[in-house]
């Protein structure tokens, strides 16, 4: 038997290991299923290339618990390690790897989110055990070999009677960490953590039931068995080939992958690159709505299908976080903080990447079957108009899919909507007038007064929709968004042709002054010349206020305090209708009183603004007119 002293400078480095290392003890786990799962595929390797002269077999780890004797068991057969090899990979390289770690991160590990660190993975052991046991036998003929170590860099080396090759670790619990000594605990980490690693996993039984024989008499009792349980998905969807998988595949591991989630994807998006950096992964699109407040972190990221985080900022662009899926990558670099993450190179590169194949394919989508894409538009365009605004090679590329619904559910893409409109919304100065609606409702009586005058009305009702139409504004001069509310379809869309007033200047005069004796102060009166059938009262919102004013409460807006400000609303009194002349030529102060809070509350009442003790009292007072 050897004894001896691992070579580290650091006494306490079992301490510093189960304190800063690892914010999370339960990776112990992953990481010693990995270290197995490495063991067993580099095995196959040798055996491939004729260096190492065994049969593979059919190799799985085996994950037992014994709770009594407060030991788990993680037992591999994979290539094993002779004594020799113990004292250098264990005594020497994962120790001095762990001191070298910890002398880099110690002062900044808490902070910096580490994950893990493959390869140096072993040393994790001791966040949960009080002693570690290897027991191990190499592929070559060398005897077994049994190491020992009680968390103190003190250790003993012997050799062990085990005959079949592999390597079996035995974790000896320590108080602090009984927890994992739970059937259910364990069988979590390994749904959690190794769910798609390539190697199978065997953790307890289960009981099958056999199918009844066809000649099996009507009292026949199926028969059950015991089968081993492996709890993981050696070969998951994103491992394979596009062209081996169908619909039906994708959904499957839709399911596979968030089972407790119902409803199904819209569609999914296969990644597959290897040059300039190696990616795989299968993202879905779920039914999103108009929703900003969506759960984010649904994207897994994995490093060789051994799970890693759901926190894929940085590596995922910020919008396509609202997604679900996975992305497995061995080029991402698991052993720094975030920002370092997303200060990384490569990581940059695979963000660009996926950006461009999201865009791809989506323009293929809407390519091979628009009116399905259509169909889908309102479930994915949050994701689509975010994209739009936080990332330029998207934005460039979104032309050719990204839609605008009008109010009666036609699409246009932004060129079709342009040629579209150019004969009768365009203004006298040229301008192109695209005219929207927030809300269908809401805003029902002005989209009519639209649609009369054969304009078209887009619905564009998502959050961020301010600060999109600013940006499409700012890229396409001679065009401008109105939102169909903001003021009189007359002055939305200017032509030549001006109505003329029934009224002169001095009763036009007259008449502001009643009104304003009688209207608020959030109200500007303004007094139009309109066609005499157009509603006598129309309260509108100024575009620019009101855009300036949602953007700064959806974030932005580039006016400090907007999204604070009071409501402030014009009044357009129709000059041209019965109602204007009987409110300038009544003299019952009362009665002009009681004419203009009428049909201010009509007014307000359109465009639901009428609420509370106000809506109250009108209906009363509607009530006794009608006596």
């Amino acid at each position: 038997m050897t004894t001896g002293k691992i070579n580290v400078s650091v006494e306490n480095i079992f301490p510093l290991i189960k304190k800063f290392l690892y914010s999370d003890h339960e990776i112990f786990l992953r990481e010693l299923v990995s270290n197995g799962t490495d063991a067993t595929l580099k095995l196959k390797h040798l055996i491939s290339i004729g260096e190492a002269k065994v049969e593979y077999g059919n190799p799985v780890i085996k994950i037992k618990v014994d709770k009594e004797g407060k030991k788990i068991h993680i037992i591999d057969q994979g290539l094993g390690m002779t004594a020799d090899e113990v004292e250098k990979y264990i005594n020497q390289v994962a120790f001095s790897g762990a001191e070298e770690f910890l002398d880099k991160y110690k002062d900044s590990a808490k902070d910096s989110g580490i994950i893990g660190h493959f390869g140096l993975g072993f040393y994790s052991a001791f966040m949960v055990a009080e002693k570690v046991e290897i027991i191990t036998k190499s592929y070559k003929d060398e005897p077994a070999a049994h190491w020992t170590c009680d968390g103190s860099p003190e250790f003993t080396l012997e050799p062990a009677d085990k005959t079949s090759r592999g390597t079996e670790i035995i974790l000896h619990i320590a108080e602090d960490s009984l927890e994992f000594l739970e059937d259910s605990k364990i069988s979590g980490l390994l749904n959690k953590y190794n769910k798609f690693m390539p190697v199978p996993i065997k953790f307890g039984t289960r009981t099958e039931t056999l199918p009844k024989p066809e000649d099996a008499p009507e009292d026949y009792v199926n028969e059950t068995v015991e089968t081993d349980n492996i709890i993981n998905n050696p070969n998951p969807a994103w491992t394979k080939q596009p062209s081996e998988l169908s619909d039906e595949d994708y959904k499957n591991f839709y399911r596979e992958l968030y089972p407790m989630q119902f409803e199904e994807p819209l569609f999914n998006i296969h990644l597959n690159v290897d040059y300039p950096f190696n990616l795989t992964g299968i993202l879905y699109f779920p039914k999103l709505g108009s929703d900003m407040q969506i759960q984010k972190d649904k994207i897994q990221l994995y490093q060789n299908q051994v799970y890693v985080t759901d926190n894929v900022e940085g590596i995922v662009p910020e919008f396509l976080t609202m997604l679900k899926g996975v992305i497995d990558s061995p080029d991402i670099p698991l052993n720094v903080s975030r920002s370092g993450l997303q200060a990384d190179g490569a990581v940059k590169k695979i963000s660009n990447y996926i950006t461009r194949k999201v865009a791809d394919k989506l323009k293929a989508l809407f390519n091979e079957n628009r009116t399905d894409f259509e169909q889908k538009w309102n479930d994915i365009k949050i994701v689509l108009e975010y994209g739009m605004l936080s990332e330029d090679k998207f934005y460039e590329k979104a032309g050719a899919f990204v839609l605008y619904p009008t109010v009666d559910d036609t699409y246009f893409t932004l060129e079709e909507l342009k040629e579209k409109l150019k004969e009768n919304q365009t203004d006298k100065d040229g301008k192109l007038i695209v005219l929207y609606a927030g809300n269908k409702d809401a805003q029902h009586s002005y989209i009519e007064t639209a649609k009369e005058k054969g304009y078209e009305v887009l619905l564009l009702d998502s959050p961020i929709i301010s600060h999109l139409i600013q940006k499409i504004e700012g890229d396409n001069s001679g065009l401008t968004f109105v939102r169909v509310d903001s003021d009189h379809i007359d002055n939305l869309i200017k032509k030549e042709e001006n109505t003329i007033s029934k009224l002169s200047d001095e009763e036009k005069e007259t008449l502001k002054t009643s009104l304003e004796t009688y209207i608020p102060k959030a109200y500007s009166v303004q007094l139009e010349a309109m066609d005499s059938q157009a509603a006598p009262f129309i309260i509108t919102q100024p575009e620019f206020m009101r855009r300036m004013k949602e953007m700064s409460q959806s974030g932005g807006g580039g006016m400090f305090g907007m999204g604070n400000m009071p409501e402030m609303y014009n009044l357009i009194v129709n000059t041209n209708s019965d109602l204007a002349a009987s409110i300038l030529n009544t003299e019952d102060k009362t009665h002009q009183e009681h004419l203009v809070k009428q049909a201010l509350d009509l007014a307000k009442l359109s465009q639901n603004l009428l609420k509370g003790e106000a809506l109250t009292a009108f209906v009363k007072r509607s009530f006794e007119m009608i006596k």
